[in-house]
């Protein structure tokens, strides 16, 4: 539901016009350093407003820590983070509250919670929480430096363009939303992360990332070209004892076990689902459908905001994994 990971556990709340969201962290080692300059280029990175196509809503996105901190340490306990929302603008969705908005969980929210939910924003299903999630990622990524893994994502195309501002133009001329694809990379793993099946790191990474709104596929190495390969041409040969291998069309995962290789995937994103384009739906009210357009702050697309993100679901994954081995090899 909403917490994920064995060891290093961590669980969001909080809705998009709420008063704060926030996370706990569960299970990271005591003695790490930590203060609120090691949140802020992450936090801004992952901010609209920043540039072209972005939502222009703007939250400081300072972390409040609230607990598991002393002496600017953390102390083994779990840590609470909480983010401030105060640039809200709840008018926009009172007003289309009878009309779910196509692409969003409005209908399927509704049905389920029976009007209780929060639906301004999109609550709960906001993007906005991925700011958690975000945080999550700073103190993954910093337990992850002690043993030189680093974790990288890249925008590869938006709106089928790998020119970037040309595919973001096709958005403003068409005055819609579009969609891209996002790459993450991972180096310095260890030989051995992950088990087989259920908890293969493809099957955790995958797990992690469809947390994040407007995800909707991912593939690991060669991914769907490897349905048009040989099994000759897909194969990795190995060259060496540490696992090195000639290609990497396997992605680094091997048996659903990272081989040592540099750990390789990219994500689908959707168009951003709130678009100024008019469209219909069905009107609870009136029960007829009915034309609108959805006025507010929005992104164009989203994509542009998904590094980030991306790079802090990974590292959760593999420091999850990290401290189960930690049992048997003492990584940390």
């Amino acid at each position: 539901m909403n917490a994920f990971g064995k060891l290093f556990r961590v669980q969001i709340f909080g809705e998009s016009h709420g008063p704060s969201v926030g996370l706990i962290i569960d299970g990271c080692p005591a003695g790490l350093p930590l203060c609120v300059e090691d949140f802020i280029i992450d936090t801004e990175r992952r901010k609209g407003g920043v540039q072209k196509g972005t939502t222009p809503r703007k939250e400081d996105d300072l972390p409040i820590f609230k607990s598991g901190l002393f002496n600017g340490n953390t102390t083994g306990a779990p840590i609470t983070i909480l983010f401030e929302n105060n640039n809200t603008r709840s008018q926009d969705y009172e007003k289309h509250r009878a009309i779910p908005r196509p692409g969003h969980a409005d209908f399927t929210a509704h049905q389920k919670y029976g009007g209780f939910e929060d639906f301004r924003g999109g609550g709960h299903f906001s993007g906005r929480l991925t700011v958690c999630l975000v945080a999550a990622g700073v103190v993954a990524k910093k337990l992850l430096a002690k043993s030189q893994i680093q974790i990288q994502s890249t925008i590869d195309s938006i709106a089928g363009e790998s020119d970037l501002d040309k595919g973001l133009q096709k958005a403003i001329d068409a005055k819609d939303s579009v969609g891209g694809i996002v790459a993450c990379s991972a180096t310095g793993l260890p030989i051995g992360l992950g088990e087989h099946f259920f908890d293969s790191v493809e099957s955790l990474i995958s797990h992690a990332v469809f947390a994040i709104p407007a995800v909707k596929g991912i593939e690991f190495g060669a991914g769907f070209a490897a349905a048009n390969m040989f099994g000759s041409e897909h194969n990795d040969s190995i060259i060496n004892a540490a696992g090195t291998t000639t290609t990497n069309h396997a992605g680094g995962i091997v048996g659903g076990i990272t081989n040592g290789n540099e750990l390789l995937f990219r994500v689908a994103i959707k168009p951003t689902s709130s678009t100024p384009k008019e469209q219909f739906s069905y009107n609870w009210e009136t029960q007829q459908q009915e034309n609108f357009s959805i006025k507010g702050r929005h992104d164009l697309c989203i994509a542009l905001r998904v590094p980030v993100i991306l790079e802090a679901v990974t590292a959760m994954v593999i420091t999850d994994l990290m401290l189960l081995e930690q049992q048997l090899k003492r990584v940390f």
